[in-house]
């Protein structure tokens, strides 16, 4: 009978131990806010009739969430603040403190910001990337073919002043993202032109849509174009 040296079988029963241990790894949301009605109110088709347009978007994505990886998943907002202040005083509401409700009933790691190159900093350094991978990013809010817009129709009509334009993505390091991640724009027109950006500078797919989508109350954004659909 063929004998094995007790240091080997130790590290046979080590590594059988970890084998089904998953990495930890980041599940990041990134919310924009929404439009003023001063700004939308004589459209044709005026944004954000309610306040909480992108940020109900991203909670159904969380319950989701919660649901297929269980408690102790770290579940990330990063949510543009300025727009939720001054949204609020149009509503008459403490929009932060409902926000916030929605932080402590999902135990999300809430992070507020007011620049595209806030976004990337936490993305490159928000966690201990060598440790902590994120397997998941998706945005909610408004955007054109180039850019996510944080604040489009807040400041300005029908423009925006706080923004990720695809031509600052090539700062996001490429070491950050877990291996097969999925990473989606639930915003306009992202996958005309910034997905292939974004896979140029980060060598990961982010679906995107071509034409608009729609934010829904009941599930997740819908496109609405007649020739529309998802690509990467």
């Amino acid at each position: 009978m063929r004998r094995f040296p007790l240091v080997l079988i130790a590290l046979l029963f080590a590594s059988t131990a970890f084998a089904g241990k998953p990495a930890p790894a980041e599940y990041v949301l990134l919310v924009g806010g929404p439009s003023m009605y001063q700004w939308e109110k004589y459209k044709a088709a005026p944004h954000d009739h309610w306040w909480a347009n992108f940020v109900r978007a991203a909670r159904l994505r969380t319950e989701q969430l919660r649901a297929q990886l269980g408690p102790d998943a770290k579940i990330t907002w990063l949510i543009y603040k300025q727009g939720y202040l001054d949204r609020a005083e149009q509503e008459h509401q403490d929009l932060i403190s409902l926000i916030g409700t929605v932080r402590d009933k999902f135990d999300i790691n809430l992070v507020w910001f007011d620049k595209g190159s806030e976004v990337i900093n936490y993305l490159n350094a928000g966690q201990p990337r060598d440790k902590m991978k994120i397997a998941d990013f998706e945005y909610f809010g408004h955007s054109n073919k180039a850019c996510f817009m944080f604040d489009y129709s807040n400041h300005i009509d029908s423009a925006c002043k706080s923004w990720l334009h695809e031509n600052d993505l090539v700062r996001i390091r490429r070491g950050i993202f877990a291996r097969n991640p999925y990473i989606k724009s639930w915003g306009c027109h992202t996958g005309e032109s910034m997905s292939a950006k974004w896979y140029n500078a980060t060598g990961t797919h982010m679906v995107g849509a071509i034409g608009k989508t729609q934010f829904m109350m009941e599930e997740l954004p819908i496109l609405t174009s007649p020739e529309g659909r998802w690509a990467n």
